[in-house]
């Protein structure tokens, strides 16, 4: 550069400083609130801290493994707090509770003081609560508000706060459930969010229909609206570069003239842009920034230092007003604006973000995760009965690790399965961890309850009980003892819920001279059925994979037994050996259909199935419920979209994009294996190479049970395999079909179809799927098919009469939605790894028209809380005279009715108990049981007497009439309708019934007086 020119440019830098004046220090103005009349922008400062996907929780936390990702949240918390101290009028909001108390544990009494008087202030706000940002696709709602209590309970605890509003910004969709259950019944007035389908979205922004009122119960109607606002584009600051980590791209707010590059006016016509910009697609005069993204303000006053800046200098522009802001100041702002907004029912799923990228993928990705977290969700709410009946140790084991693992397994990037595989076997090795505690505690609260004598709170029992949790891979060493010696085996059976239960049993036996005799000594019926090889396969390489050792001589045998099982209580049954020929379990029949012509039946009660000479099931018969369909039920997988055409798009943890549809055609060369008895029939079927299925009909059920044994997926062919498993019927259903939200309410989709929305279909197969996680059923006005599951699975009817249910997933590229790893699970012995098997089951049952929900409600309730086994053996016949062989901790005349569960019965630190009814009913679902319900509590609790109960909002931080008293009331657009809502009464505390409307959930904190018999049933 020539001289000339160099002295032009310095005296122009010279003259724009006299211009502007020295460079001195700048008082910045961030006082601003909320302007009448003009465009109030707030702004919004937040990070989002995923609770593991790259990396694990605690590698998050303390910024290791960085090679993965830059991200350390402790750096977040512990630069946030200064930040804000330096201006009074700075703000943040802070979510996932999970980091929060990991980092609140390492901190002196000095910041503890000035972080309780932020939070005081509203200057830093807890927002949303939980544990995590818990998905809301895959997970059961009653996992949903248990880790949802957990955070909730140590923010009152620790700061005297309740949350007001839910900030869901990064799940895959959004259900029903979340608006209304962990939305409204908590006490939330808002509820933020950001993954809604591209097409959805478009149609809002032109309508301005981005907030919304969501009502999504039917049956709660309006008392359960929450106001949810639909962020425009994502979570992250608006467009125009506003990044503001110390390695971000984006320009800074230079606003020094003695410096280069001096950029205000620039930054504020681009803050003002943005703006007016998102004003043009907004109701009111009340837009959110949400300044923030993942694991931002590693260095926070580098933030906090530019919007300082851009709140300073655009409010002296004077076209616009930002202030500092949260969701709460945002919320109430639009509240007070007092419009009519549009109002929103059912959910928002599936959830799409361009033509072939359906987020559907994902409802079945980590089959074998989503089935250990529903089992340990079951085994928690039984193991803090237990809990509560033993009295809670401050010193032994206790259930609280498990409820900790299980609220991170809730994660958006956990039971999803759409982590990395190093994270997904940190979340099962907490589960691990937690099961291994928890069950320490069930075997000594069992014990307790079992011996003799122990009227008061016991510790140290003698007897020992064990569990057998790979039962799954025909694993249990308790029940393959060796009978001839003269033990015998002592099964104890726990039901968790509130009614007397029916069932049978299955543990593996090796001798084939067995006898069963229940509580009171008589032998009851039993049936042996020959172990299948596919079932012992998988017990050897998997005992070894996850427990170190070969498990020993192979079982041959299951033994099939009927257990009857009092509500909230056990009951006991021995299995011995048997030395007279007369009472020997019976050994199955063996039919093998090779070369038979005839078609074939199966089943002893009044439900029959049919399979015709081809070895396909043909028919379904109830005689009791007067049903006959003709049905097939076969195998198909999709190929997996490899990524190479000219949508680069694969299928992936996240993105089901089927490339095509290939039938699983069954090996005519193998025949069918029938085992029949006196209990149940059992259909063996060897569909191909990696594929096996037990079909279960049991003489005393009404409905057909599924086992399947599916993998190695094989990819020798270079392709990835997505398989899965439909009913055919010739039912006409009308493209019509149900799927649960949560596990809680059903709702109705119809194919290629959204009700608020015109749909351009792009992927016939991948955009018709939904989540299950209860069960997916059709009906067509006289009958109803339904099918129930035993996790959550990806769902569907691609054709009128039929229901798929993707069973597993084996992917070979990555979907491009950040976690950079194909699904590909393995499991690896002895240095050779193979594809993932998943062994489950489903349930299928026809019923007629109406009739169907009594058994998705009441069965539906039984897979989530499967009866609880411990085993111990006796030498000899002394078990019942130093035992308790029975027990109820209800009065024994007394269960619950058919349309309520009791979801939860916990001992807290201060001796009070957390109590939660369910009704399982919608309004409507059922001409009987959708009425309201009764529980009456002293017949719950007959041995103790309630001193205090007080009702409480769902998650139990504050009492329930204050909620309702506070809680926004929303004005909708459109006629008002007429509700009939039916809600339980106040509980009356002499009285102390409890009454529950249809789909109602009511919770409270019970204090029992000690005086009168202590605070345990021993």
């Amino acid at each position: 550069m020539g001289p000339v020119r160099l002295a032009l440019l310095a005296a122009v830098a010279l003259a724009a400083a006299a211009a502007v004046g020295e460079a001195v220090y700048i008082p910045y103005n961030t006082s601003a609130g909320v302007v009448p009349g003009k465009l109030n922008v707030h702004v919004v400062p937040h990070t989002h801290d995923d609770v593991g996907w790259l990396k694990t929780v605690d590698q998050y936390y303390v910024g290791s493994n960085n090679s993965i990702q830059g991200a350390c949240v402790q750096n977040v918390l512990d630069s946030l707090i200064p930040a804000l101290l330096k201006d009074e009028n700075r703000k943040f909001i802070y979510v996932e509770q999970a980091f929060f108390q990991r980092w609140w544990r390492n901190q002196n009494d000095v910041i503890k003081d000035i972080v309780k008087g932020l939070i005081s202030s509203g200057r830093l706000e807890l927002i949303n609560g939980g544990m995590c940002m818990h998905d809301e696709a895959t997970v059961h709602y009653i996992d949903m508000i248990d880790q949802t209590t957990l955070g909730h309970k140590f923010i009152k605890e620790e700061f005297g706060q309740i949350p007001r509003i839910g900030w869901q910004i990064d799940p895959f969709g959004h259900s029903a459930v979340q608006a209304y259950l962990l939305g409204a019944e908590v006490g939330f007035d808002a509820f933020y969010f950001f993954r809604i389908d591209y097409q959805d979205r478009d149609t809002r922004k032109g309508t301005k229909e981005l907030e919304v009122v969501w009502r999504g119960s039917k049956s709660f109607g309006s008392s359960a609206d929450i106001f949810a606002g639909i962020f425009p584009k994502n979570y992250e600051p608006p467009p125009g570069d506003f990044y503001f980590e110390v390695d971000d791209d984006s320009p800074v707010v230079q606003d020094d003239p003695l410096l280069f590059d001096y950029n205000v006016e620039e930054r504020v016509n681009d803050f003002v842009a943005a703006a007016l910009a998102q004003a043009n697609i907004t109701r009111t005069n009340h837009i959110m920034f949400t300044m923030g993204t993942d694991f931002k303000y590693q260095y926070a006053e580098s933030w906090f230092r530019n919007m300082d800046k851009l709140i300073h200098y655009v409010n002296k522009d004077g076209r616009i007003n930002a202030l500092y802001s949260t969701p709460s100041i945002y919320t109430d702002a639009k509240y007070a604006a007092n419009e009519q907004w549009p109002l929103k029912t059912n959910d928002f799923f599936p959830y799409a973000d361009n033509p072939n990228a359906y987020w559907t993928g994902y409802f079945t990705s980590r089959p074998a995760l989503k089935r250990y977290v529903r089992m340990m969700s079951g085994y928690y709410l039984a193991a803090r009965q237990l809990e509560f009946f033993k009295g809670k140790s401050k010193s032994g084991p206790t259930t609280d690790y498990l409820g900790d693992a299980l609220a991170l397994a809730q994660h958006h990037d956990a039971v999803t399965g759409t982590e990395k595989q190093h994270v997904a076997n940190d979340y099962a090795k907490r589960l691990s961890i937690g099961f291994t505690r928890a069950q320490e505690l069930v075997s000594t609260s069992l014990a307790c309850l079992t011996e003799l004598g122990s009227k008061s709170r016991c510790s140290t029992p003698t007897t020992k009980f064990s569990q057998c949790l790979l039962l799954n891979v025909t694993f249990c060493p308790p029940s393959e003892m060796d009978f001839s010696k003269g033990k015998s085996l002592v099964v104890l059976v726990y039901n968790s819920l509130g009614w007397k239960r029916e069932d049978v049993l299955r543990v593996p036996v090796f001798s084939d001279s067995i006898v069963v005799h229940d509580s009171e000594g008589r032998e009851i019926e039993s049936q042996l059925l020959p172990i299948a090889s596919a079932s012992l396969n998988l017990r050897d390489k998997h005992v070894k994979a996850y427990l170190g050792t070969k498990p020993g001589a192979k079982p041959k045998f299951w033994l099939a037994f009927p257990v009857s099982v009092p509500p909230l209580g056990f009951n006991t049954y021995f299995v011995s050996s048997s030395k007279k020929s007369a009472s020997v379990s019976s050994k199955s029949t063996v039919y093998r259909s090779q070369g038979s012509k005839d078609d074939l039946q199966v089943g002893q009660g009044n439900l029959k199935l049919q399979y015709n000479a081809a070895g396909m099931l043909s028919v379904y018969s109830d005689s009791k419920a007067l049903v006959e369909a003709n049905f097939e039920q076969k195998y198909k997988y999709y190929i997996g979209q490899d990524g190479n055409g000219s949508d680069p798009q694969a299928s992936g943890a996240y993105i089901f994009r089927p490339n095509g549809t290939v039938p699983i055609k069954t090996n005519s060369q193998v025949p069918l294996t029938v085992l029949r008895g006196p209990i149940l029939d059992e259909v063996h079927q060897q569909i191909n190479s990696w594929i096996y299925q037990i079909t279960r009909v049991y003489k005393g059920k009404d409905y057909v049970e599924t086992e399947f044994i599916v993998g190695p997926i094989p990819t020798d062919d270079g392709n990835g395999k997505e398989v899965a498993t439909e009913i055919i019927t010739n039912m006409a259903t009308n493209k019509t079909f149900y799927t649960d939200s949560s596990g809680r309410d059903f709702i109705k989709r119809i194919r290629d179809y959204r009700p608020e929305w015109k749909i351009e279909v792009h992927q016939p197969i991948a955009g018709n799927y939904y989540p299950v996680n209860l069960g997916i059923y059709v009906e067509d006005g006289s009958k109803e098919l339904s099918v129930l599951v035993d996790r959550s699975v990806g769902g569907s009817s691609i054709k009128d009469g039929q229901i798929e249910l993707m069973l597993h997933r084996r992917l070979l590229h990555d979907d491009g939605r950040g976690v950079a790893e194909a699904l590909n699970e393995t499991v690896c012995l002895d240095n050779q790894c193979e594809g993932l098997i998943i062994e489950g089951k489903y349930y299928l049952k026809i019923d007629p028209q109406g009739e169907g929900a009594r058994w998705r409600r009441t069965f539906g309730q039984e897979i989530y809380s499967p009866l609880l086994l411990a085993f111990s053996e006796q030498d000899g016949g002394n078990w019942l005279n130093s035992h308790v062989p029975k027990f109820s901790a209800m009065d024994p005349t007394y269960s619950l009715p058919d349309n309520v569960a009791l979801l939860t019965l916990q001992e807290l630190e201060d001796e009070s108990v957390l109590l939660r009814f369910a009704h399982l009913y919608e309004a409507g679902e059922h001409t009987d049981l959708s009425a309201l319900a009764s529980v009456d509590l002293k017949r719950v609790f007959p041995d103790m007497k309630i001193g205090k109960i007080i009702e409480t909002s769902l998650s139990a931080n504050q009492e329930r009439a204050a909620m309702e008293k506070k809680r926004l009331k929303w004005k909708v657009q459109g006629p008002t309708t007429d509700e009939k809502m039916i809600r339980g009464r106040p509980v009356d505390p002499s009285k102390l019934v409890v009454e529950l409307g249809p789909m109602e959930i009511r919770t409270f904190i019970v204090s029992f007086d000690h005086s009168i018999s202590g605070n345990q049933l021993l």
